[in-house]
């Protein structure tokens, strides 16, 4: 893949950093005020991270397309329901809607009557590359602006990780993405180089180190097929 660009024109982080867990839940609170009260019931510790974090980053969060991408969504509910049938329990129609790894996005676009088109990846091997791929695809098709929200959280314990790193604390990141204006450009590209080294439950937590200190301007995170580079540019 030739380098790509594109900039940065806002991005936020949820939680945010080096903030007090009393400030976060207040604020957190007075984010969430703009969901209507039928929808924030439903809505997991997972899903208010993703909805804080777009919300931080973006307010006009009904006009613009979405890519959200997630390595495992909302596991710990599919575990919940196997425990159940186990148990030889009754399914809830509303927990199965809600595990599915969709159900994140298809809440946010509810909330917020978001029309515009709105992809859920699941992360594999590639981690965070293949959304910044889909939405340089579709600023190929013409679109001048979009949302690319990544989240994960910890694995349950029952699902075991080793060798991978794929669990990781919980957090989401929010990027307003844009070809043309203000911010921060990025460039990106892929290298012919490979190793195993993270999966994106940990890739997020490099990239907003990567964004938040001014020091580092390239990240490069190496996957089992390729290398990814992400490098902060002047104009």
């Amino acid at each position: 893949m030739q380098q790509q660009s594109f900039i940065i024109q806002s991005w936020s982080v949820w939680p945010p950093l080096s903030t007090e867990k009393e400030m976060v839940a207040q604020s957190e609170k007075e984010l969430l005020q703009a969901v209507p009260k039928m929808f924030k019931r439903r809505l997991s510790p997972l899903a208010k991270t993703v909805f804080c974090a777009a919300l931080s980053c973006e307010t006009e969060t009904s006009k613009l397309p979405i890519i959200f991408s997630s390595t495992h969504g909302e596991l710990a509910k599919s575990l919940a329901i196997m425990e159940a049938i186990e148990a030889g329990e009754e399914v809830s129609p509303t927990l199965f809607s809600l595990s599915v790894h969709n159900a994140i996005a298809g809440l946010f676009s509810i909330a917020f009557n978001n029309k515009n088109q709105i992809t859920v990846l699941a992360a594999s091997e590639e981690g965070m590359a293949s959304a910044f791929i889909e939405a340089l695809g579709l600023f190929q098709e013409g679109e001048k602006e979009l949302l690319l929200i990544f989240y994960d959280e910890p694995l349950p314990g029952f699902f075991p990780s080793k060798p991978y790193q794929v669990s990781a604390e919980t957090c989401a990141i929010a990027l307003k993405l844009t070809v043309a204006g203000e911010g921060q450009k990025i460039s990106f590209k892929q290298a012919s180089d490979s190793a195993r080294e993270s999966e994106q439950p940990i890739q997020i937590l490099q990239f907003i180190e990567f964004l938040s200190d001014p020091s580092l301007q390239q990240l490069k995170i190496k996957t089992p097929r390729h290398s990814w580079y992400w490098g902060k540019d002047e104009y």
